[in-house]
This record gives C-alpha cells, structure tokens and sequence, in this order.
C-alpha cells in the first residue's frame, strides 16, 4: 500500500466532505512531502485538539515511512 493511500484512507474517516479531500507525494533529495487538502471546514477536524490528531498522523506516517526506508512530512495545505 503506498503512503499516500493509507494517510488518504485515515483522513477520509477524519472529514465531512471528503469528496474534496486530496492526498499529493511531493519528492524532495532527502525528504518526500505528502501534502494533505481538504474543505478549509475541515481543516480544524484534521489538526485536532492542540494538534493532538495531526500530530498523531504525522507519526503514524512517520513509521509507515521508515519502515519503507523514506523520511517524510506531513503537511496540511490551505
């Protein structure tokens, strides 16, 4: 499964419209970007609570990631 499917798959369950969700791979040298957008309404669903739930993600993908032996950021594009 790549990355950017799964980190598309837990968002969708986070948002209301998640017909406008959309999940890009950015391919730096040492890093890969995986840029999250979504209804601006939704922006605050994804961050979470003192940014507890974006936080989160970004660890999850983090693993999933090294695990794949790729570093990564996760970012939420307004």
């Amino acid at each position: 499964m790549e990355i950017n499917v799964f980190v598309e798959d837990i968002v969708r369950h986070l948002v209301d419209n998640p017909e406008e969700l959309s999940v890009t791979c950015v391919e730096g040298e040492k890093v890969t970007v995986f840029e999250i957008r979504v209804n601006p309404s939704d922006v605050g669903k994804v961050i979470g609570k003192n940014g507890r739930t974006i936080r989160s993600l970004r660890t999850l993908v983090g693993a999933v990631a090294a695990r794949a032996g790729i570093r990564s950021m996760l970012e939420i594009v307004e």
